[in-house]
């Protein structure tokens, strides 16, 4: 059974208005639209988001090559990619431009401060300098957030109850890719950390060989657990992580549910697919005449814990029946 947690819609409109022309297209018109995906584009589970992201689109009443022409570009984690096709993008005069990850939506930016951006999986769009408030972004991007601060929080509470011998947690992120450097998630961990009595260490990883120097680390020491922050260089390289942490015996917590059926031991976070189902409505809004400064940041609104007990029983791990009973599903 799948339980949905329902997190309310951030109101309100900003005041600067949007060029007359922009209003005056018609709906028939052929639009053009770029995407620019953080992800690797083999990896299925992209796949599965854009295929989601069309099909509500074209339920909207836009298909390819009659009224609207869509451009992707897959960056596969790499901070130059998303920044050479960002600009290859924008020089295709999009009308709207859909951006996956904080660092893809920094790329784009950089870019254009006027082309309309709606953006997905981005952890925390204010301090990252992308809008100046959630509920009136200001600018010419908006779109759904995938993080809020009470998540670490319930990150690390997680992975204490399912493996509750942790007494260090080694937070790994990639300074290149991780919103804000992964600094400041770093710092909110560390308070969530030490209500637990936990000790939090950095984990900082640039390359695919740190990322096993980070998790044979952990591994060294007795007790340890580790917490992938959101980043998008992390989930390209999940199949790694996942067999690396297996080998390694070290528990760890995601934030997609991929990852935990996909092999890993728990998840907790927004369901992402339902991001991009959401976004197709604010694309077509844009395409329709109406301001990105004006359409507010919305927060999730379904979250999935998924326990996968063949990895607990992989690592030692007796999932306690409280916890099962929460899981949204459980992975046997």
């Amino acid at each position: 059974m799948r339980r949905r947690e329902f997190i309310g819609m951030l109101g309100g409109v900003a005041a600067i208005a949007w060029p007359l022309a922009a209003r005056a297209q018609q709906s028939n018109q052929m639009r053009r639209i770029g995407v620019l995906m953080g992800s690797d584009e083999s990896d299925p589970e992209a796949q599965s988001e854009i295929t989601a992201f069309r099909r509500v689109f074209q339920d909207l009443g836009w298909t390819g090559g009659h009224n609207v022409r869509i451009a992707y570009r897959w960056s596969a984690g790499d901070t130059d990619q998303m920044r050479a096709f960002a600009k290859e993008l924008l020089a295709l005069r999009p009308d709207v431009v859909l951006g996956s990850t904080s660092p893809v939506v920094a790329a784009l930016l950089r870019e254009s401060r006027t082309v309309p951006i709606v953006f997905v999986r981005v952890a925390d769009p204010v301090h990252s300098g992308f809008l100046h408030n959630l509920a009136r972004p200001g600018g010419n991007v908006t779109g759904f957030a995938f993080f809020e601060p009470s998540l670490l929080t319930k990150w690390l509470e997680l992975l204490k109850e399912i493996a509750p011998y942790i007494t260090r947690v080694t937070a790994m992120f990639n300074p290149a890719t991780a919103p804000s450097g992964g600094l400041d998630f770093l710092r909110l961990t560390k308070a969530a950390a030490a209500s637990l009595a936990v000790e939090l260490n950095a984990g900082p990883v640039h390359d695919v060989a740190e990322i096993e120097r980070v998790v044979a680390a952990v591994a060294r020491e007795p007790n340890g657990g580790l917490l992938n922050l959101p980043d998008v260089f992390l989930n390209v390289h999940r199949k790694l992580i996942i067999e690396l942490t297996t080998r390694y015996r070290v528990p760890v917590i995601y934030q997609y549910r991929y990852c935990v059926t996909g092999g890993g031991l728990i998840s907790y976070g927004p369901d992402v697919i339902d991001q991009y189902v959401r976004a197709a409505s604010y694309v077509d809004r844009i395409l329709k005449g109406e301001n990105p400064a004006e359409l507010p940041v919305q927060a999730p609104t379904k979250y999935e814990l998924v326990i996968n007990l063949k990895a607990a029983e992989v690592l030692g791990l007796a999932v306690s029946p409280t916890l099962l009973s929460r899981a949204d599903e459980v992975i046997e």
